[in-house]
């Protein structure tokens, strides 16, 4: 069995390896393959689909639940005010530099050694790690392709910078693409029907408007509108007016609900939501693992921000290391000591964690063994 100190030192090796290799969303293949010979160094079988690798501990007992510990692999593009190459993992005063290093390479390895820690005993779940791509554009090649060749999940551990803090439901997007509708004339005559006119208006009763449900954990859903565009040119009146709003949903309404609701409210404006497919998350506070964050002294929140839970149909929870404000930052850093907590924490959490088959889940089971490895 490792010992806690190897577990840290295999984690932020790790992590090195990985800062230094560039895997923006979309172009994760280095850092997938790095993955792969990562788990076949510690004789793990990894499976990778596109740039998604996973592997499961053991055998495969279709008896027992499903816990699944999941983080990603991609990052951002690096923003220009950088003082320092963010592809070279440097240490400074207990701080490790360089892009992806809080989101969310810290999770990501700290989620490994949990796993390597777990799978070396009997646990009652089957355990499956997976490394998931393009979630900071939440593409359609990431963890939803992934789970397609996953047995159906009880429990997900989604690694993101929460200061090792559970959060037990975040809110949902949803963009719409609105318009108005008036009539084309000459600016220089009584003619028309602004469509301009029609959309300020309409924005304004939007600014006003309430969702009349509010959620316990993430409070009110919360519209913003945030483009608008209209005309042709300066003395032609605008037959339509079109605007995009930021929707973040709750767990209140799907994102279907909340789209129906606009459309009761404002008939006189089109909504065209871009996709419904990011909704929002939760999982009951009385779920054995939240409570055992509880016992130890977690506090669950409501997360306003979006993950890959969002593209999980079963109970899961964001918990990883770092601070959700350093993310997506210049001179992006992790705590080493983040890092060696988080490995203490998981572990403590997930250790012999007794939770039930999740009875909604009716996908069959997708493997009765591990398949092996193959790319698409």
């Amino acid at each position: 069995m490792y010992s806690k100190d190897e577990l840290y030192y295999i984690a932020t090796d790790l992590l090195h390896r990985l800062i230094a290799t560039p895997s923006v969303s979309r172009e994760e293949g280095q850092a997938a393959q790095l993955l792969c010979e990562t788990l076949e160094k510690k004789r793990f079988t990894p499976h990778r689909i596109g740039n998604n690798v996973w592997t499961l501990a053991g055998k495969y007992d279709p008896a027992k639940p499903i816990l699944l510990l999941n983080s990603h692999i991609d990052t951002v593009k690096p923003v220009a005010s950088w003082s320092r190459n963010p592809f070279e993992p440097a240490e400074e005063e207990g701080r490790l530099y360089g892009l992806g290093s809080n989101d969310a390479g810290a999770s990501l390895v700290s989620l490994l050694a949990a796993f390597l820690f777990l799978a070396d005993s009997e646990q009652p779940y089957n355990l499956i790690f997976l490394a998931s791509a393009e979630e900071e554009v939440s593409g359609a090649n990431g963890i939803a392709r992934a789970l397609q060749e996953l047995p159906p999940v009880d429990l997900a551990i989604v690694g993101e910078p929460t200061a090792m803090q559970p959060a037990i439901c975040e809110k949902g997007l949803l963009v719409l693409d609105c318009a108005t509708h008036g009539r084309s004339g000459h600016a220089a005559r009584e003619e028309g029907i602004n469509a301009l006119y029609k959309a300020t208006e309409a924005i304004e009763r939007l600014r006003r408007f309430e969702f009349p449900l509010v959620s316990e954990w993430l409070g009110r859903t919360k519209l913003t509108v945030t483009q608008i565009e209209a005309g042709t040119q300066h003395n032609v009146v605008p037959d339509r007016c079109n605007f995009v709003i930021d929707l973040r949903t709750t767990d209140c309404y799907t994102n279907a609900q909340a789209v129906e609701i606009l459309r009761e409210n404002f008939p006189d404006v089109t909504f065209t939501p871009r996709s419904l497919r990011l909704n929002s998350s939760s999982i009951s506070p009385r779920h054995p693992f939240v409570r055992r964050c509880v016992l130890t002294g977690r506090e669950p929140f409501g997360s306003p921000t979006l993950s890959d839970q969002a593209l999980m149909p079963f109970p899961s929870v964001k918990i990883g290391p770092g601070e959700s404000s350093r993310s997506h930052t210049a001179d992006e850093y992790i705590l080493l000591d983040e890092i060696r907590e988080a490995i203490e924490l998981y572990t403590c959490l997930l250790d012999n964690l007794q939770f039930e088959k999740n009875q909604c889940n009716s996908r069959s089971a997708r493997i009765a063994e591990p398949r092996p490895p193959h790319d698409t």
